[in-house]
């Protein structure tokens, strides 16, 4: 898994993946593929930006302590916000802006706690009898299913027999 931030240099170009590109129809299709889980990460990029598969340079930083550790490009768009819903660096806020952090994230998690247990239970209540209804309705519909395949085959059989016999 790729650090937040990553970027892939190629040519005297960077390449990172912001919320403008999740914003297109190829970013929308990136938020389905297997590299969801690491949106920021060199993967991405190169699924994104198709043009890179195998070349410049995978790049990272975590070190947030000055701007000067990043491509210009990268800064503006920290800046900018550019990257909400991609990652996060907390140590880029001052410390007014930490604590306001750390209480809206204990506040959300124990919203998010509060909400699972029970969502999860009502999951497991409700996956066994239909698990089990689908399982009574399966074998029949299978059943019935191959007997109308076999049926078909047949008279696909008999077609091409009468078509052999019958036409010149």
């Amino acid at each position: 898994m790729c650090e937040f931030a990553s970027w892939k240099g190629y040519k005297g170009k960077n390449y990172f993946i912001t919320t403008d590109e999740l914003n297109t129809k190829e970013g929308r299709e990136l938020l389905k593929s297997e590299y969801k889980a690491d949106i920021s990460g060199h993967g991405a990029i190169e699924h994104y930006y198709s043009e890179l598969k195998g070349k410049g340079k995978n790049k990272e930083c975590i070190d947030f302590s000055t701007p000067d550790n990043f491509p210009k490009e990268i800064v503006k768009a920290i800046k900018q916000g550019k990257f909400r819903s991609i990652g996060i660096c907390v140590d880029i806020l001052n410390e007014k802006g930490k604590k306001l952090y750390e209480k809206i994230k204990q506040s959300a998690w124990a919203k998010y706690e509060k909400i699972e247990q029970p969502a999860l239970a009502e999951y497991k209540k409700i996956k066994q009898p239909a698990l089990a209804e689908y399982e009574k309705i399966k074998q029949p519909a299978l059943a019935e299913y191959e007997k109308i395949k076999q049926s078909a085959f047949w008279d696909i059989a008999k077609q091409k027999k009468y078509r052999k016999n019958n036409w010149k």
